[in-house]
């Protein structure tokens, strides 16, 4: 047998173990806070508006609550992870965000409401993010770490793809309260009972909880000494902020442009295919070149998509590949920050150390469908938040050509 052979056999053996982990890891983030508010909000909000009298800034303000609470939150539930283990993290997480989710069918006209069952969503369902669930996966997989990490976040393209046509289907027949309870029953009966039979760490049944064994790597105090860190960290906020302030308003960017509410229901889909192929061909690129470089190739691509957006007399044709290259970006862009913290800062902290990392991407990404929505309140058109985004995508993601090799896996980084 060749080293390649040996290699390839080892690869093949990873997935015939570990499968389990990337399908139930798949469905807990597809059906979890990573996805569900972030894609489905924007469905809800023409109808919100019309119902209460909520401006747009108004509505996608529940995101930034959203974000403000997993600031505090996140690192508590990277800490349990690492404490308990991820099952319990997750399957309880599950349950909860379910619940609080069915809730908002329950809204009446305060916002107070409003934002406070966002608030209740965030704290309950931050173990349902993939700061669990990529801690499990990298554990179970190393050569082919990158693709099993694609296919496990493969959840969110793929909730972004069936959700807006059902979602509006579901809506038009019975109501948006009825929207929210069908989002509300995705965790409870989809994802819940596929984590309890399948997810599990490696070497442990599945009803064991906690993580006894010390594994290599920095711990949260050492990782938070690394420059590395704190590079990654401080160019994630913009670079998530430019990413994600365009999809919660992408139906607005698009009314804007002309578009006919049958091609808006057409493109937005569109963001979903292209994360889901972003998540596979990011993770085989991941698992064979230099993980900064990968990094600022395809997160820097959507900088021409916001271009396009900005401008007027936007094609179909055109509007397509705009969604496609930020479709693309944002099949990629968790998965990243998960190879990264493994690969440059061990497992043995890992799930406290990607909180905080994680933690930096949502706080731009919560803050910036606010933020677009209130520049297009006062402006009247997204074109210059679009604008924005352009110039900090290609110069933020540069940034991670500084981070340099991967170092020896256990030791100890020198700064």
């Amino acid at each position: 047998m060749t080293e390649r052979d040996g290699a390839g056999s080892a690869a093949e053996g990873e997935f015939r173990r570990g499968w389990p982990i990337v399908l139930s890891a798949l469905l807990g983030i597809g059906c979890g806070l990573a996805a569900v508010p972030f894609y489905t909000l924007g469905v809800f909000a023409p109808h919100l508006a019309r119902e209460f009298g909520w401006s747009m800034g108004q509505i996608m303000g529940a995101l930034t609550i959203t974000t403000l609470a997993l600031v505090v939150a996140g690192p508590i539930a990277g800490a349990l992870c690492d404490r308990h283990g991820t099952r319990p993290v997750a399957l309880v997480s599950l349950t909860l965000f379910g619940l609080s989710y069915l809730s908002l069918a329950l809204l009446g006209g305060s916002l107070v409401q409003y934002y406070l069952t966002f608030l209740v969503i965030a704290f309950v369902g931050v173990g349902t993010l993939p700061i669990t669930f990529t801690r499990t996966v990298n554990r179970w997989f190393e050569r082919n770490r990158g693709l099993a990490l694609g296919l496990a976040m493969m959840g969110t393209g793929l909730f972004g793809i069936v959700c807006k046509p059902v979602l509006a289907a579901v809506i038009a027949a019975h109501g948006w309260r009825a929207g929210f309870l069908a989002l509300g029953a995705l965790p409870l009966v989809v994802a819940l009972p596929a984590c309890f039979a399948l997810f599990r760490e490696p070497g442990r049944a599945a009803g064991a909880g906690g993580a006894a064994e010390v594994l290599p790597g920095l711990t949260r105090a050492e990782a938070l000494r690394s420059w590395r860190f704190w590079l990654i960290a401080v160019v994630l906020l913009p670079i998530s902020f430019a990413l994600a302030g365009t999809v919660p308003n992408l139906e607005g960017i698009l009314t804007d442009r002309g578009f006919t509410p049958a091609t808006i229901v057409r493109l937005t889909p569109l963001i979903g295919l292209a994360s889901i192929i972003g998540r596979l061909v990011g993770g085989w690129l991941l698992d064979r070149f230099w993980a900064p470089a990968v990094a600022f190739v395809i997160l820097g691509m959507p900088a021409v998509s916001c271009v396009l957006l900005s401008a007027g007399g936007l094609q179909p044709g055109t509007g397509a590949l705009a969604i496609v290259l930020i479709g693309f970006a944002l099949g990629i862009e968790y998965d990243i920050v998960a190879y990264l913290t493994a690969r440059y800062f061990g497992m043995r902290a890992y799930a406290a150390i990607y909180s905080l990392l994680y933690t930096c991407f949502a706080v731009g990404a919560g803050f910036a469908p606010l933020v677009f929505g209130m520049i297009r309140d006062r402006a009247q058109d997204y074109a210059p938040a679009l604008l924005l985004a352009a110039v900090m995508l290609p110069v933020c993601s540069a940034a991670f050509l500084l981070l340099g090799r991967y170092p020896v896996a256990g030791t100890r980084q020198s700064g």
